[in-house]
């Protein structure tokens, strides 16, 4: 019977001194403090304040304006453009490119062209 008796009071003694082991670290743990806590200080946020303008303050049109330049000289290009593309250098294909058309001469004679890159 003692076997039995000290069997039982070792397996009770050992669960009782983990469980109280167990509950020591927890209250430790609860009464410690980060060191982020120490240091910062709490703050709340909010939204920042509006700021109110002022009366006296003038609407400027400048960036308005300056689109609608932007826009008229855009419209004074394309139109540019479209006189300049129906010149018979651009339109007509026997120019290659070329402000007059290319003279046609005899295979032997033939010179490179530096414009088209081709030899006529």
């Amino acid at each position: 019977m003692t076997i039995k008796k000290i069997f039982w009071l070792t397996i009770f003694s050992s669960i009782a001194i983990v469980s109280f082991g167990q509950r020591k670290s927890k209250t430790e743990k609860a009464d410690q403090s980060t060191s982020i806590e120490s240091v910062y200080p709490k703050q709340d946020y909010s939204p920042k304040k509006k700021k109110k303008k002022s009366k006296n303050s003038a609407t400027t049109y400048d960036a308005r304006d300056n689109f609608y330049d932007r826009q008229e000289m855009l419209g004074k290009q394309r139109a540019k453009n479209e006189k300049e593309g129906e010149k018979p250098q651009y339109s007509d294909q026997k120019y290659f490119g070329h402000k007059r058309p290319p003279r046609k001469r005899a295979p032997e004679k033939m010179k490179y062209c530096k414009v088209c890159g081709i030899r006529h």
